[in-house]
C-alpha cells in the first residue's frame, strides 16, 4: 500500500488537531522509512520477481527490522516517546494517536500484502494478499485517500481545492506504481520511495501553511 497510508494521516489530523499534518505523514510511512534506507544500505532485502502478484513484482523477502509485528509495535511506541518528548502540545492523547498511525501502516500492509510480514524475526510471515486484485487493491487506496481527506475537510480544513489536487497527484503515482512498467531493481524502489515520503511531507506541510489547532475542530 502506498497512498491509502495518507488517509490515515487526514483522519487522524482530524482526531487530534494539535498534530501537525507533516508530522502524520511521517507517521503513517514511518516503517517505510526506516525500511528504504536499510535496503540501501543491504540491511533488508528485496528483489524483483516479474508476476509474483498481479500488482507489482515485489519480493519483500526480508525485512524483519521495520515489518514484523513486534517490530512495527517497537517502531510505534518509539514515536509515542519521541512525539511526547519533542511538544507538550496534545499530551499524551496526542502521543498516542501519533503512535496509532506508525502501527496503521502494518495493519494496511497486512490487507495487501502477499505472505511476507513476519510477526517476529523472519519467521510466521502472514499478508491477506490484496495485491493479487489490482482493482480491489486500488480502489481501496482511493476510498483510504479520499475519506481520510473529507474526514479532514469536514473538519474545516483550509486549502481545499489545492490540497484534493495534491491528493488527485498522488492518485496518479499510484496509478503508475500499480499499472505502469516494473521498477529496475529492488534499490531503485527504496531510493525512490524515500523520495516520495520526503517530497510528499514537504508538500502538505506548505499546503497547511501556519499550523493551528484551532483551524479544525475535532
Amino acid at each position: 500500500m502506498f497512498v491509502g497510508h495518507y488517509g490515515v494521516s487526514f483522519a487522524a489530523r482530524k482526531v487530534e488537531p494539535s498534530i501537525p499534518l507533516w508530522v502524520l505523514f511521517i507517521a503513517v510511512q514511518l516503517l517505510d522509512v526506516a525500511w528504504a534506507p536499510f535496503v540501501l544500505l543491504g540491511i533488508e532485502k528485496v528483489r524483483i520477481v516479474p508476476g509474483i502478484t498481479a500488482t507489482n513484482p515485489l519480493d519483500l523477502y526480508y525485512m524483519p527490522y521495520t515489518h514484523g509485528l513486534v517490530t512495527a509495535l517497537l517502531w510505534s511506541a518509539g514515536a509515542f516517546v519521541i512525539y511526547r518528548l519533542s511538544t507538550k502540545r496534545g499530551g499524551n492523547f496526542a502521543a498516542l494517536v501519533v503512535a496509532v498511525a506508525v502501527f496503521s501502516h502494518w495493519i494496511l500492509d497486512l490487507v495487501v500484502h502477499r505472505p511476507d510480514l513476519p510477526l517476529y524475526d523472519n519467521a510466521a510471515k502472514v499478508g491477506f494478499g490484496l495485491w493479487n486484485h489490482p482493482l480491489l487493491a486500488f480502489s481501496l487506496e482511493v476510498a483510504l485517500l479520499f475519506g481520510g481527506m473529507c474526514m479532514y475537510f469536514r473538519a474545516g480544513a483550509r486549502r481545499r481545492t489545492a490540497t484534493a489536487a495534491f491528493g488527485l497527484v498522488m492518485l496518479m503515482i499510484e496509478a503508475y506504481v500499480f499499472f505502469g512498467p516494473p521498477p529496475s531493481s529492488g534499490k531503485a524502489v527504496a531510493l525512490t520511495a524515500l523520495t516520495s515520503y520526503v517530497v510528499f511531507a514537504v508538500v502538505i506541510r506548505l499546503l497547511e501553511g501556519r499550523h493551528s489547532a484551532e483551524e479544525i475542530t475535532p
